[in-house]
């Protein structure tokens, strides 16, 4: 009797698992960031904040497996379109530049920015950042931001959150723009520091979590575990650990 080859049913199967995400381990990768807490940052050795957490009981609800790895915000996104990452995790504001590189799940959370200075600063509000030396982390909603708000500030752009965060301790910088929550979680941390917060705003840029161009099926499965965190008060839950002074709009308190 002939024998049949398994190569081509191996190779379809791969196929189709590959296109669900995570190749041929069923384990769908994660890129976050290590080093901006409360959204996301890394402690005792494990990704977390209110965003991967979130995520990852939105996974317990569709029977997915996550694994998280850490990378620059700056390289996040290509990595998604290169299909190192299966999803991007790092409170990434929805913009329409974004959206014409990657696909995003239903809204989770809105932008809310804080610009962050030493005591004794005379920077009040973004009427005040002329001329200053302001630092962001390239490539976020706070860079597109000062550039729209404040063209007369001399933007500094960091890879990433503790480098931006260190500028300002170092007063090499006069001011730095982050996520309210790591904002006021940096000021927390430093109290030899002596950082303050000079104005925060929330804007109506919502956040989300970021797949490949097309993968509609895995984009289903994170909006549908996502309507089911908000309505068990899940979400609610892991905002009030990880972020209690920040707002929530209306449609993420699980009330009908």
């Amino acid at each position: 009797m002939k024998k049949l080859s398994v190569v081509p049913v191996v190779a379809a199967l791969l196929a189709v698992l590959a296109a669900c995400g995570g190749g041929d381990t069923g384990t769908l990768r994660v890129g976050t960031l290590p080093d901006s807490p409360p959204n996301i940052y890394q402690e005792n050795g494990k990704f977390t904040g209110f965003d991967n957490e979130l995520l990852s009981a939105i996974a317990q609800k569709e029977g997915l497996k996550l694994e998280f790895v850490g990378t620059d915000f700056s390289a996040l996104l290509g990595k998604v379109v290169s299909g190192q990452f299966d999803i991007a995790s790092s409170a990434i504001a929805q913009t329409p530049d974004r959206k014409k590189t990657v696909d995003f799940s239903a809204p989770y959370n809105f932008q809310s920015l804080s610009i962050e200075v030493k005591e004794g600063s005379p920077i009040t509000d973004e009427k005040s950042l002329s001329g200053k030396r302001i630092g962001v982390v390239q490539g976020t909603a706070s860079d597109a931001w000062l550039g729209a708000t404040a063209p007369s500030a001399q933007i500094v752009r960091f890879p990433n959150d503790a480098a931006a965060l260190s500028a300002l301790k170092t007063a090499a910088v006069d001011g730095s723009v982050f996520d309210q929550a790591t904002a006021e979680s940096y000021q927390k941390a430093n109290p030899a520091e002596k950082l303050k917060i000079a104005k925060s705003f929330t804007t109506d840029t919502p956040h989300g979590y970021a797949v490949k161009h097309g993968n509609s099926e895995l984009l289903g499965k994170l909006n549908d575990g996502l309507k089911q965190v908000i309505a068990d008060g899940t979400w609610l839950k892991l905002h009030q650990q990880f972020m209690p002074t920040a707002p929530v709009a209306p449609q993420f308190s699980g009330k009908k």
